[in-house]
């Protein structure tokens, strides 16, 4: 009986530290104010880019939906959830990091489908970097609350230049 209760324990644990891993910012219906939207969105990129950072390739892939899109100044448009996590996996892990530039967050409610971040993001190049040049680009993310989970539906990432 010991070791039965012993195992109940563990997988209580176990699936509150599973639900620790999820997504820890409120529902949409749940945020009273502009304060608590950019706060839920903040957090939200931090955990987007921590995945882009870590090449976390399946946290990355749950934070977007399946038809997001994607329009880049330098390469178009790309369509997909795949397409997304192919390009990281084969572009951007091992050669590239993201750090979102200080006082450069915006957010803005859309009413009954989630918020607009924009922003100016910096990237730069670990283990290859000999110089002081960074990468600096503007960006637009529409994120959506559906189904109890907040995604990322489209992508504007533009301005792509020398950081200033």
């Amino acid at each position: 009986m010991k070791k039965l209760a012993g195992l109940v324990l563990v997988g209580l644990v176990a699936g509150g530290l599973l639900k620790a891993e999820a997504q820890v910012v409120p529902a949409l219906d749940a945020i009273k104010s502009d304060a608590e939207l950019t706060s839920a969105i903040s957090a939200l990129d931090t955990q987007l880019f921590d995945a882009y950072n870590t090449c976390d390739i399946d946290k990355l892939g749950s934070m977007v939906s399946d038809d997001l899109e994607f329009y880049h100044d330098k390469t178009g448009l790309a369509v997909g959830r795949k397409v997304f996590t192919d390009a990281i996996k084969n572009n951007i892990c091992g050669k590239v990091t993201r750090q979102l530039v200080k006082g450069s967050l915006e957010v803005y409610p859309l009413k009954g489908y989630g918020a607009v971040e924009i922003g100016v993001h910096r990237f730069y190049h670990p283990g290859s970097q000999d110089h002081d040049a960074v990468g600096e680009a503007k960006f637009i993310h529409l994120w959506q609350y559906k189904d109890g989970a907040w995604k990322v539906t489209r992508v504007i990432s533009y301005d792509h230049e020398l950081a200033k």
